[in-house]
């Protein structure tokens, strides 16, 4: 219903309905004038502010209109309408309190309004009781319509939440992404180009292979980069085209550092059946840990060793670095580690060993993975 509409609404529907009841119920010395017209008018007329109006003052307003119809004419029953257009109002912009008093004052006001023109006990008991439930009725559906209005508010609100927090957990989901794939390389990529330069004079098949990893290394971390970020361009891709990184690929990983001069083991087993998400979050763990020991840990020799059962898989990653400025979980790489491994609902510990080196464990629960697929 358009705006204005609905606001002059009460006035087109209330006077012709008073005034043809006024004419049927004419009676001795009341009858519909030119004067009951304007005054039918003008009684209604305040319905049309009744959302900038306060209820105390167009109570009054409404009250004196009503008084002033009664003493020039008899419109029956109908004349409640006024009333409870009113209260119907109230009780559907301003909920709870303003209804709970209304319902309260309405019994001596409804029965303070009859009793001056009706003397017959009968009639004053009957119309009070029947305006009183016209009323009540009102005030009840416009807390009706009150209620369901600020239901359906909170039903928005609650959705727009759960957008917002699937939002900020898809932000970090991709901020992980980002970091794993290009801190990774770019730790790669510095200590290989640092290794190309010393050897380009000396063994020039050394520095052209520690070139060829440099190219391998950018165009690996460029496609996982477009990937990414491909999810932010289309919002209806759940996840980055391709299939996603897992514990097959690990020795690639493994290649990267080796050609940084890092000797790398791998040893994994039992993990063919182990689910994607924590075959995913797996390699990227290991990922990780391999790069903080490039770039923290000044370390030779690094191990990968990775075990499946049917509830678990258990990833530890050691290297024989001083670890200086990895510990902690301060950093963003560790941080990261462990967001990917709480989020299935694992654990993840970091921290120096007491013979030397660093060691990175995580464990991580199949069943949750299992069930989500």
């Amino acid at each position: 219903m358009h705006p204005t509409l609905k606001r002059w609404l009460p006035v087109i529907v209330l006077p012709p309905v008073l005034l043809v009841d006024g004419l049927l119920m004419e009676k001795p010395g009341q009858h519909v004038d030119a004067l009951g017209v304007v005054v039918t008018y003008l009684a209604v007329l305040p319905l049309v502010w009744r959302a900038q109006l306060n209820f105390l003052i167009m109570g009054p307003l409404l009250a004196a209109g009503v008084a002033g119809i009664m003493f020039l004419y008899i419109p029956g029953n109908t004349v409640v309408a006024i009333p409870a257009w009113a209260l119907y109002e109230l009780a559907s912009q301003h909920g709870r309190r303003q209804t709970i008093i209304a319902a309260a004052l309405l019994p001596p006001l409804v029965l303070a309004s009859i009793v001056p023109i009706e003397h017959e006990l009968e009639t004053i008991v009957s119309l009070t009781l029947k305006n009183i439930a016209l009323c009540e009725l009102a005030l009840a559906i416009g807390y009706v319509v009150w209620n369901n209005r600020q239901a359906a508010e909170r039903e928005v609100a609650a959705h727009e939440a759960e957008a917002d927090a699937r939002l900020g957990e898809e932000r970090l989901r991709i901020a992980r992404e980002v970091h794993d794939v290009v801190a990774h390389a770019m730790v790669a990529i510095n200590v290989q180009s640092g290794v190309a330069a010393h050897l380009l004079d000396q063994d020039t098949e050394q520095a052209r292979e520690a070139l060829l990893q440099i190219k391998r290394t950018s165009g690996e971390a460029l496609n996982d980069l477009r990937a990414t970020l491909g999810v932010l361009r289309d919002p209806d891709q759940a996840a980055p085209v391709g299939p996603a990184m897992g514990l097959d690929d690990l020795d690639g990983v493994a290649t990267q550092l080796r050609a940084a001069g890092v000797e790398v083991t791998v040893d994994v087993e039992g993990v063919e059946w182990v689910p994607t998400p924590v075959g995913s979050a797996s390699y990227r763990i290991v990922q990780e840990a391999l790069t903080n020991v490039l770039r923290h840990a000044r370390a030779s020799r690094a191990a990968v060793v990775v075990r499946a059962n049917d509830a678990t898989v258990t990833i530890v990653v050691t290297d024989d670095g001083s670890g200086t400025g990895s510990g902690g979980g301060a950093g963003a790489g560790v941080r990261g580690m462990r967001e990917r491994a709480t989020a299935l609902g694992g654990v993840l510990a970091a921290g120096p060993m007491a013979d030397g080196g660093w060691r990175v464990e995580a464990a991580l629960p199949l069943q949750r993975a299992r069930t989500a697929s």
